[in-house]
């Protein structure tokens, strides 16, 4: 079935009249018998708007999550109607519905043969929308893909003056009254909607251009229609270049009346077919940058004749202006024709020609690269040695008597050898000079009369006339196909330079350091250095390799600027101008490898920030909770003990002071805890390593917990494991507090056993308690998680954070495994120590502790709390 059609109304900003124009044009289609449905019409509750859909026939909407609000896709293709009215074009469909976008929907209804009525904003144009976002401050989510607009076969702008629509807020007629001051200090403001005017409008004036075009193209038009102005501004790649564009600019914005836009402002540079001519690369590219910030678009194109290739290149973008610059022609080079400005203001017709003087003028084009340019000195004195010493060597060998009866006419392409092996060589002027020093010997003793200067035969004359004219030819044809194959040869070079350099920009992991040693040896310098300038305008290096690196600009050898405070100071040789190219782009890359190491930096540091963040909020919905109730138990027996109205005997007194000890011991491990975590947070823990025993350690971890619940089985043979005994202590103590807490009362007692493994050892803390989802098993650690994040209990998530964080501190390991037959196993894995421990023992559990950075100890003893994850 054949595309039915698209009708959008455009605006620049809510309340313009979009739906107010789509239902009208409904009204008038219903009106003259067309079958017109309206799909989904969004009025906002505005009176005038609504009085259109009276008459209409209105689809109720689809319920989508029990809510009506999207349109019901599927009753209006049942529906079939010739005419669809569906609101809002870019609008983000709820989840659920069939399609994500309701463009997605209204390419349903078009493809099903009905046409489509709808409406846009010119924020929500993909292409547009970065540019929307500067201007309001507001990027929009909700965007629909320029080639679907652009497919629509009619599109409306729907216009009204910025000062008219903040009118039009101010009378309520747009949103309701609490969002109209807000609306108009931000959005609506009068340069924002001013703004979003010339994008609609400029949007469509493109649309239209193309719609012309298209026409001009089917109907073969060639004539210019001056519909709206174009320059065109031709480009040699001289150096003259960047006053042409200058100049075409201030052409093409004089006739827009303001800066320059792409389809305004054009700039080409013809190739010629011989292909003999090449723009200056570093000139060309610094022009093409200066054309980009002007506003406009570079093009090249290839022909044989230059006037024409330009004049058909202006007339198939309808441009209405040529800008040339003045012939860089000497005098006597015009005998051989008019030039290229003088043919094409000749047969441009009806464009304009601006012909525009420069500094260049009559200088000649020397677009050719030098002669010499491209060969070494080895190479050059090889050239010189061949063009001069070869002839004479082929002359005498061709005295000798076996070669003495042959003509001249056969002496001749023998001498062409010398003259080709010194073009390829040494280039052309060794070639050149060999061509006529070897006619010079011809003509001296191989053409009568011998000895002589002066060529009495016609053939002889002849022969050395072609010999000399073919001789420079071949010269000149072999330099340029050699200069040919070493531009290739570089060119190659150059490309897998940069074809490894955007690699490694896409890879992103290759550090500052190895990127520098790359452009030390891409370059053969002796030392590469990466220099910042400091407020205070000194310099000093951020990285270098090599030998004997720069310390400021000025002892460079070679210069690249990377930013406005970073450069590139390369030191070893001076390099030439095709090489700063390439190191401009090891520049660029070193820039961005810069700005990805801060962005990773930042986003590091953000998110340490935000896991900082969390720990406090954590912490302070926690300890409202966790502190409180100890707190308040101790409250309540301290004001029972001095109380004068109530009167204990001795065992209520005992069992008050009892309760505060148990509550002052759980804030004790509860601040503990907390400050062990904050440690460990800030990278403050420092263990102090030694051989400690297990045998030591455990006792100490056991203090509060009832005997009854707790096997033990610490083999004294154990080897010593390398730990801090007050960090480990405390690691086990949490772990163990924490198997307390969900052992049933009744069932098996908690255990604790030791075994040595290879070069390290476990011990196993299990408990028979629900136990802990696979899925979970990693959460249990992370700081202030409750399995569920069920406040249940005492604690606020932080044990098993702490014990894990104090065994990696010592270098071990802390995993949670199920429990053969139910319950949780926390396994520490220690490794032991190379070196038996001093005679004497080792030191009580927890007399060494970590040292905080001050150096003293920050161990905390006593009976520990046990703030953990709640299974």
């Amino acid at each position: 079935m054949a595309r039915s059609k698209l009708r959008i109304y455009l605006g620049a900003a809510p309340g313009v009249g979009k739906t107010y124009s789509a239902l009208s044009e409904a009204r008038r289609r219903r009106e003259r018998g067309t079958d017109v449905v309206v799909g989904l019409a969004e009025t906002r509750d505005r009176p005038r708007t609504a009085e259109l859909l009276e008459g209409l026939e209105v689809l109720p909407r689809a319920r989508v999550d029990g809510a009506p609000g999207e349109l019901d896709l599927d009753a209006l293709l049942a529906r079939a109607p010739r005419v669809a009215v569906v609101d809002d074009f870019a609008h983000t469909n709820a989840p659920g519905t069939r399609n994500a976008k309701r463009w997605q929907d209204v390419e349903e209804l078009l493809n099903a043969g009905i046409d489509v009525i709808t409406t846009l904003n010119i924020q929500h144009v993909e292409s547009l929308n970065d540019v929307v976002e500067r201007i309001t401050g507001v990027r929009q989510r909700e965007t629909i893909p320029d080639q679907i607009v652009r497919r629509a076969d009619q599109i409306e702008l729907c216009d009204m003056s910025p000062h008219a629509l903040r009118r039009r807020m101010s009378h309520g007629n747009i949103y309701p009254a609490e969002k109209i001051d807000a609306a108009l200090s931000s959005y609506f403001r009068e340069g924002n909607l001013t703004a979003l005017r010339e994008l609609a409008l400029l949007w469509v004036a493109d649309r239209v251009d193309e719609g012309l075009a298209h026409y001009r193209g089917e109907h073969k038009i060639r004539q210019t229609w001056e519909a709206r102005e174009r320059v065109v501004v031709a480009l040699t790649g001289g150096p003259e270049g960047e006053t042409l564009i200058r100049r075409a600019a201030r052409v093409a914005a004089r006739s827009r009346g303001g800066r320059p836009q792409p389809s305004h402002l054009m700039a080409v540079h013809v190739v010629s077919g011989d292909n003999l001519a090449h723009p200056l690369p570093d000139v060309m590219a610094e022009q093409r940058r200066l054309l980009a910030e002007l506003g406009g678009t570079y093009h090249q194109v290839i022909g044989k004749d230059i006037p024409t290739a330009l004049l058909e290149f202006a007339r198939g973008v309808n441009a209405t202006q040529i800008v040339l610059g003045s012939s860089r022609r000497r005098s006597w080079q015009y005998a051989f024709g008019p030039g290229v400005g003088a043919t094409v203001a000749r047969e441009s017709g009806d464009i304009d020609v601006h012909i525009v003087t420069h500094e260049e003028v009559g200088r000649g084009r020397n677009l050719l690269p030098p002669l010499a340019g491209s060969l070494s000195r080895a190479r050059h004195v090889s050239g010189w040695a061949i063009g001069l010493l070869g002839p004479v060597l082929l002359a005498a060998a061709m005295r000798l008597p076996p070669a003495d009866g042959i003509g001249l006419a056969a002496h001749v392409p023998v001498f062409f050898v010398a003259t080709i092996a010194a073009a390829m060589v040494g280039g052309l002027w060794p070639a050149l000079v060999g061509a006529v020093w070897s006619t010079l010997l011809l003509d001296l003793l191989f053409a009568p009369p011998l000895y002589g200067l002066s060529v009495h035969s016609t053939d002889n004359t002849v022969a050395l006339a072609a010999f000399i004219l073919v001789g420079v030819l071949v010269a000149f044809v072999v330099d340029l196909a050699k200069r040919r194959a070493l531009q290739a040869s570089r060119s190659k070079a150059e490309a897998s330079t940069l074809s490894l350099l955007a690699s490694s920009v896409i890879d992103g992991q290759e550090p500052l350091p190895a990127l520098l040693r790359r452009i030390r040896e891409t370059f053969g310098q002796r030392s590469v250095a990466l220099l910042r300038q400091e407020d205070d305008g000194a310099w000093t290096r951020v990285e270098s390799v090599g030998e004997g690196p720069c310390a400021s600009p000025d002892q460079a050898d070679a210069l690249v600027s990377v930013s406005d405070s970073l450069a590139l100071a390369l030191r070893g040789h001076v390099l030439p101008a095709a090489d700063r190219r390439i190191l401009g782009a090891f520049a660029t890359h070193i820039g961005i490898a810069l700005e990805r190491q801060r962005l990773a930096h930042d986003a590091a540091e953000a998110k340490r920030q935000a896991a900082r963040n969390k720990i406090r909020t954590a912490l302070l919905a926690a300890v409202s909770h966790d502190l409180r109730t100890p707190l308040t138990s101790i409250k309540a027996s301290v004001s029972s003990l001095r109380s004068v109205d109530i009167e204990l005997d001795e065992a209520d007194r005992a069992e008050l002071l009892e309760n505060i000890e148990e509550s002052t011991d759980r804030l004790n491990g509860l601040v503990g805890n907390l400050l062990d975590m904050s440690r460990l947070q800030t990278d403050t823990v420092q263990p102090k390593i030694r051989a400690v025993g297990l045998e030591e350690v455990v006792p100490a971890t056991l203090i509060g917990i009832p005997p009854h619940t707790v096997c033990v089985d610490v083999p004294d043979h154990l080897p010593r494991v390398r730990a801090d005994a007050g960090l480990l202590e405390r690691a086990v103590a949490n772990v163990v507090q924490n198997a307390a807490r969900h052992n049933p009362p009744d069932g098996p007692p908690i255990l604790l056993a030791a075994s040595a493994l290879g070069d390290t050892v476990e011990l196993r803390v299990a408990d028979h308690g629900p136990g802990v989802p696979d899925e979970h098993k990693d959460r249990i650690f992370e700081a202030f998680q409750r399995l569920g994040d069920a406040p249940r209990g005492t604690g606020i998530g932080l044990g098993l954070a702490v014990a894990r964080g104090f065994t990696e501190a010592m270098d071990g390991t802390l995993i949670a495994e199920d429990t053969p037959g139910g319950g949780l196993t926390m396994v520490f894995t220690l490794h032991t120590s190379p070196t038996d421990p001093a005679p004497g023992g080792a030191a009580p559990a927890g007399a060494e502790a970590a040292q905080a950075p001050g150096g003293g100890a920050d161990t905390h003893h006593g009976p520990l709390g046990a703030p953990d994850t709640e299974v």
